[in-house]
């Protein structure tokens, strides 16, 4: 069977309790893949599950249940990541050793060790020809909510879209891909995130900490808002008729008044959670090999140094995503 290095965790808390340890490899069933994980993004879901304090509150018990009451029952965190196929089960036709890939664990976890097994059923695609595994690794997270919200969202050429949180790895990628769609994009963030979100593609930025776009006077056809505070009576007002409001992080309360304002008024609210599809995933994979769209690497970190990632990816200093690497450890 042998070993192998992983970044552990056994008690909810602060970026210390994640340990680089040794432990078991493991073992594909028939219908798995063994992956060899080369990189690993290091998300703010991690830093929530390994601290138990959610953004959004109502789901905290259901999660509780499925990831552990008092300890964790997945000692390895990691849902994103790009890395290469090991072996293979021998039910697999679809994958074989040394194929590139990148995609995601969904709940299973497991990427922040140097192996894992996943279903070769799960979402697992080529890595894109013009990407490090780190690159690649920064894309699965932010590329298949982005790319879900915006389809939702139905953009059409010209129309105006204001994305409310946009420096974070879901709105690095909304921006691109809305301007692909041939909208008009507004950014709104924090001061330090102004040059990153110009640079992607942002025709306009408000900054957060002086000014509030919702008494600017603009008005949208669509507001994408990944800001799990974000005022709903704010953006709905500042939506065109027939605008559309996305919600990324909705509470209870914003959800059922979602249904009133789709019901009762010329303006739609919506929150859909990602499916994190296949085919999204190759569609992402196609923009990213055409040019259209990167992903915004921060900070590239040793595995070893997954607690000094969580705490970069909890400041919100970041400019872009944080990618955990594994060739250290395995140099070690």
């Amino acid at each position: 069977m042998g070993f192998m290095k992983a970044i552990v965790y056994t008690k909810y808390g602060l970026p210390d309790v994640l340990q680089l340890k040794e432990i078991d490899k493991p073992t594909p069933k028939d219908d798995e893949v063994l992956i060899k994980v080369h990189a690993v993004e290091a998300t703010k879901g991690d830093c929530e599950m390994r601290s138990f304090n959610f953004a959004v509150k109502w789901f905290w018990l259901p999660l509780r249940f499925v990831f552990g009451l008092t300890k964790p029952k997945r000692q390895v965190l990691g849902g994103y990541f790009a890395g290469e196929i090991e072996s293979v089960g021998k039910d697999v036709s679809k994958f074989k050793k040394e194929d590139q890939i990148f995609g995601s664990t969904k709940l299973q976890l497991g990427a922040y060790g140097e192996y894992m097994c996943l279903p070769a059923s799960y979402t697992l695609v080529p890595k894109p020809s013009n990407m490090s595994f780190e690159e690649a690794a920064a894309v699965p997270l932010g590329g298949l909510n982005a790319l879900h919200f915006m389809r939702k969202a139905n953009i059409r050429k010209s129309e105006k879209v204001l994305i409310n949180g946009a420096g974070g790895s879901i709105g690095t990628f909304a921006v691109q891909i809305a301007k692909s769609m041939g909208a008009e994009v507004t950014a709104v963030d924090s001061t330090i995130k102004k040059e990153m979100l110009l640079q992607v593609g942002s025709d306009h930025f408000f900054d957060y900490t002086k000014e509030d776009f919702s008494k600017s006077g603009q008005t949208y056809d669509v507001i994408f808002d990944m800001v799990a505070k974000g005022s709903y009576a704010k953006c709905v007002k500042a939506l065109n008729p027939k605008g559309r409001y996305l919600m990324g992080n909705p509470r209870l309360s914003d959800m059922l008044r979602s249904f009133l304002t789709t019901r009762f008024t010329d303006k739609r609210a919506m929150f859909v959670f990602a499916g994190e599809l296949e085919e999204e995933l190759v569609a992402l994979k196609e923009m990213i090999e055409e040019g259209k769209l990167k992903s915004i690497v921060d900070k590239i970190y040793p595995l070893e140094r997954a607690a000094e990632a969580h705490r970069r990816v909890e400041a919100e200093q970041r400019l872009g995503i944080v990618v955990l690497s594994m060739g250290s450890a395995r140099d070690r």
